[in-house]
């Protein structure tokens, strides 16, 4: 059996009237991604979002969003699934998403869509942009994949896992992907998949296909070794399962693709300090 879906990250949102990041209409963005979806030959099986879903992390960013991805969940006709990022708020996406009461709880989850298991994951560190799982968290994991899905599993987090081409993004990594890599050696883990970067990469972890792919909001430039060069882009991944293995193919909406801002690795210092 084969399975395919559509993997989207940093989708950045804020609710309407709210001046925009890099003035970009996000909500223009991640409409315009599950319209290019809906055009495929094929529509995926569903739909998952790792992260940074909205900018500001504000209880009505979230109730914006919920609304946007209900609406446009019902035009795919396919499931949407989300999970958090360092630009998110875990009791305002419990709020304004989830429609429950505000929470710091950890959000984390197991999905099974036609036989795949999907596993999102929380690699927050509440405060900071910092990616790291929990010990909590990581004995979690090790309940579910004790026992095999019939397709594998495929695991969704932010914060990537592997090296990038720019030495400066690498700080900007899953901070303990050994104890990750612990977890799922001798699973049924056919893929990861994660964002935060804003770029394409994609390679082996512990043997296991992991791609990092561009965001619904904006893209970076992977071979600035100075700074970083912010692009008007918005991508996505169409991941397919196949023969037990995880193929994921990296996919833009076109566009020109300016860059709409710039900084120096020397003045996010200097700002940092302040």
């Amino acid at each position: 059996m084969t399975l395919y879906f559509a993997h989207l990250t940093d989708t950045h949102i804020n609710k309407p009237g709210h001046n925009p990041m890099f003035n970009l209409n996000m909500t223009d963005k991640l409409r315009q991604a599950f319209e290019q979806l809906g055009k495929l030959a094929e529509k995926p099986a569903f739909v998952v979002i790792s992260g940074d879903l909205t900018q500001d992390g504000d209880t009505d960013d979230y109730r914006h969003l919920r609304a946007v991805l209900d609406e446009e969940s019902e035009k795919l006709g396919v499931p949407v699934h989300v999970g958090l990022g360092n630009h998110d708020s875990r009791p305002a996406f419990r709020e304004g998403y989830l429609g429950e009461a505000p929470s710091e709880a950890s959000y984390y989850y197991s999905v099974n869509e036609q036989g795949l298991r999907l596993i999102v994951l929380n690699t927050q560190v509440p405060g900071t942009h910092d990616g790291r799982l929990d010990e909590e968290q990581l004995e979690w994991l090790r309940g579910e994949l004790s026992t095999p899905a019939p397709l594998g599993s495929i695991i969704v987090l932010h914060h990537p896992v592997l090296p990038t081409m720019t030495d400066a993004m690498d700080t900007h990594l899953l901070a303990n992907p050994e104890a990750l890599g612990e977890v799922i050696e001798g699973t049924d883990v056919i893929g990861l998949l994660s964002g935060h970067i804003h770029f394409n990469s994609i390679g082996l972890f512990h043997g296991v296909p992991s791609a990092a792919i561009t965001g619904v909001a904006f893209g970076l430039d992977p071979t600035d070794h100075n700074g970083m060069r912010f692009i008007d882009n918005s991508g996505y991944n169409l991941v397919l399962v196949k023969q037990g293995k995880m193929i994921a193919t990296p996919a833009y909406i076109p566009g020109e693709q300016p860059v709409v801002f710039e900084m120096s690795y020397e003045a996010m210092k200097a700002h940092a300090h302040a």
